[in-house]
């Protein structure tokens, strides 16, 4: 990924310039450039952060108000409709007819999209046995649950076999479980089918979990964008777990007392590791004396929050 890292423009599937998306007095899109590579590129960002948008004007259904972009090669501007071939598309609302079943709905737009009738049944068969639907593909999809319609738009999204699938908070509104589900289908669409895929969600640890890439917008604006396990480096720092009546006060006075910068995060101590090789005989070697059980030890990473905490501390200064 460019702009702080996705790979080389000759293997881009998506680059803007400048986008810019303006509302009467908001801004959207604040003059945002961005290189997204293959693979699975997640594109993060509070609501209202611009992401939506940015989809929008990559499907050629919002112009933009300023700036250039091109997806697969072809500019927006002028490649619409070839662009719309070769993409799929999750949208965040629901947009399913109530009284059609996913299997008639799912044959419409792959016919479509060109494919003949018998291709598009034999397409839509098999799209929908990935998603999990093949039981219940006749049924009329206004009986289908939350996460049922999920699917149902991401088999409509990949029955004309694109190159390219932009799905807009595919797990908004799902319970845990079926929200994990969904982040294993996005999984599979990107590792074993080979799909680049451009998922956008609210919720940052989803996509610390299936993303090769992250974008981060806030507000329009581009705050971040590079590799996953580049915003996932080691800190530096220690994450300790420790079981016991008051356990964590005091192991962290204790810690604190000889020496070590120690504060607390939920229910784990963060303990500043730098320069102290011997930070893990004093973690052991504490909770030996205090009687406490140690329950692990692990390095500390960075999390996208990070991102945005940053970003928040440099506006307030």
């Amino acid at each position: 990924m460019s702009a702080d890292g996705a790979g080389a423009a000759g293997d881009a599937v998506m680059v803007t310039s400048g986008l810019s998306k303006q509302y009467g007095a908001v801004r959207a899109l604040d003059a945002l450039t961005v290189e997204v590579g293959p693979g699975i590129t997640g594109l993060v960002g509070a609501n209202g952060a611009g992401k939506s948008t940015l989809i929008k004007i990559l499907l050629g259904l919002v112009s933009p108000t300023g700036g250039s972009a091109s997806v697969l090669g072809h500019d927006i501007a002028t490649h619409g409709r070839e662009i719309r071939s070769l993409v799929g598309y999750l949208p965040e609302h629901d947009c399913l007819p109530p009284d059609v079943s996913a299997s008639d709905f799912v044959v419409h737009l792959a016919m479509m999209s060109g494919l003949p009738r018998v291709s598009a049944r034999e397409r839509t068969a098999e799209v929908l046995r990935h998603v999990g639907l093949a039981e219940e593909r006749y049924r009329p999809m206004g009986g289908y649950s939350t996460g049922m319609k999920q699917k149902a738009k991401l088999a409509q999204a990949l029955v004309h076999d694109p190159r390219l699938v932009l799905l807009d908070e595919p797990t908004n509104g799902l319970d845990p479980a079926a929200r994990d589900e969904m982040l294993e289908l996005v999984e599979r669409i990107g590792r074993d089918f080979g799909i680049a895929v451009l998922v956008t969600s609210h919720l940052l640890g989803e996509l610390e979990r299936v993303s090769d890439h992250v974008v981060v917008l806030d507000g329009g604006r581009l705050l971040r964008a590079s590799r996953t396990d580049e915003f996932l480096d080691a800190t530096g720092s220690l994450l300790v777990e420790v079981l016991g009546d008051d356990a964590q006060r005091r192991t962290g006075e204790a810690l604190a007392a000889r020496g070590l910068v120690v504060r607390p995060r939920g229910q784990m101590l963060v303990i500043d590791a730098s320069g102290r090789a011997d930070v893990h005989d004093l973690v052991r070697d504490t909770a030996c004396e205090l009687g406490v059980g140690l329950v692990r030890v692990q390095a500390d990473h960075h999390r996208i929050e990070d991102v945005f905490m940053a970003a928040g501390d440099s506006r307030g200064r």
